[in-house]
């Protein structure tokens, strides 16, 4: 069946440049984060930096939810993402003018990559409430699992560039990484919307709340959405990746950039045959299976010293995580107006943040007060206790089946 779509979905020039706006910026994180990381280590030796990294990511999105999510709704996303993008891209090439000048510090890392993260906080909401208004609602199953796999396969390739370009020079890894939010910021410009319905309200308190009460009154899209905060907030493994790139399997920056493409290639993998296959039922239960393959996995890349090991771990680890994804990915667009996308994306982009920055916080807090392995382990014993725990809590998130047919 996915052999019938692809050609539908290659006559869609919206929806390819769309895709390829989201592989842009998506590969440029990827590269700052290898550099970011490999560069705030070496400096101080200490995984608490590296948690500070996401911390300095996470607030932005945590401080300007609300405000970010009306934002999407009531101006031109296309412009939104434009102008963010090129925020973005002044924030990278300043950290590859202080990398070259020798200036580059701990303190200018963090309050750079905090000003990064405003520009991310406005960006994320508008980019992923376009989608929806490319295709048709018949499409979008299949679409929704496509666009992850691209998106995988950027996350794939990114580290892996990112890697070789620090081993290269980091101002030249921070340099591509801020040219490509510019091209980004282009290519938004030629999309066309097939639909698109502006929020009329007013600047009042109940517009701007307004994705969180919608959320609210749907328990299937509070469970999706807070599963994953918790999750994977305890699952961080990858924060910590440098250390166990420089410090236990000591394979050095390139290493560590294979160390991060490793979950997207297990992600991509069953993204792709999600796409051929899209799952017809059941998809909660199956969504909290690979959850709780998700925590053991992480488990085994922490007491894993074999750089075989641990690159299997990962990519097992990518491959469970991904189902949740795929599931969420249609589940909060098709059942959520378009009117109020851009607030429920705010929100669920701040729930992301939360688990993956904050996560990554946590994970280099507990690093610094346990030690490297048993945090980790820890992070996966927690995760496979929010997957049994969010299956009593959100009985209809686990029975939910046949949600591309669903009318809710």
């Amino acid at each position: 069946m996915f052999l019938r779509k692809v050609p539908l979905i290659f006559q869609n020039k919206s929806l390819i440049l769309l895709l390829a706006a989201r592989i842009s910026t998506t590969i440029a994180f990827q590269i700052l984060t290898v550099a970011v990381g490999w560069q705030i280590y070496s400096l101080t030796q200490m995984p608490f930096y590296l948690g500070l990294v996401g911390l300095a990511q996470f607030l932005p999105m945590f401080l300007l939810t609300l405000v970010v999510g009306y934002v999407a709704d009531r101006y031109d996303r296309k412009l939104i993402i434009c102008f963010s993008q090129i925020v973005e891209s002044i924030g990278i090439f300043l950290l590859a003018f202080e990398s070259h000048n020798g200036w580059i510090t701990k303190e200018g890392i963090l309050i750079t990559i905090f000003f990064i993260g405003i520009a991310n906080a406005f960006q994320g909401p508008s980019m992923q409430s376009l989608l929806p208004n490319v295709v048709s609602k018949e499409l979008f199953p299949e679409v929704a699992a496509f666009a992850t796999s691209t998106a995988q396969f950027a996350i794939i390739i990114g580290p892996a560039i990112g890697g070789v370009l620090y081993a290269l020079n980091p101002e030249v890894a921070y340099s591509i990484a801020g040219i490509l939010p510019l091209a980004t910021s282009v290519i938004v410009l030629f999309i066309s919307i097939r639909e698109e319905q502006k929020n009329s309200e007013p600047l009042t308190i109940n517009s701007i709340f307004g994705g969180i009460s919608f959320i609210k009154s749907k328990p299937v899209i509070l469970g999706a959405i807070s599963l994953d905060l918790f999750a994977v907030l305890f699952g961080g493994a990858t924060a910590l990746l440098p250390v166990y790139a420089s410090n236990i399997l000591k394979i050095g920056p390139l290493g560590l950039g294979l160390l991060r493409s490793a979950p997207a290639i297990g992600a991509l993998i069953i993204s792709v045959f999600l796409a051929r296959k899209p799952l017809k039922r059941n998809e909660g239960f199956i969504m909290f299976i690979g959850i709780i393959f998700f925590g053991i996995f992480t488990m085994i890349f922490a007491v894993s010293s074999s750089f075989v090991l641990s690159l299997i771990s990962l990519v097992m680890l990518g491959a469970s995580d991904v189902v949740s994804v795929v599931v969420r990915s249609t589940l909060i667009p098709m059942k959520t107006p378009d009117n109020v996308r851009g607030r429920v994306n705010a929100v669920n982009a701040m729930f992301i943040g939360t688990s993956n920055q904050l996560g990554e916080f946590e994970s280099g807090l507990t690093a610094s007060l346990f030690g490297v392995m048993p945090a980790v382990l820890l992070g996966g014993i927690g995760t496979i206790i929010i997957a049994i725990l969010w299956m009593r809590l959100f009985p209809e998130l686990l029975h939910i089946t046949r949600l591309g047919h669903s009318t809710d």
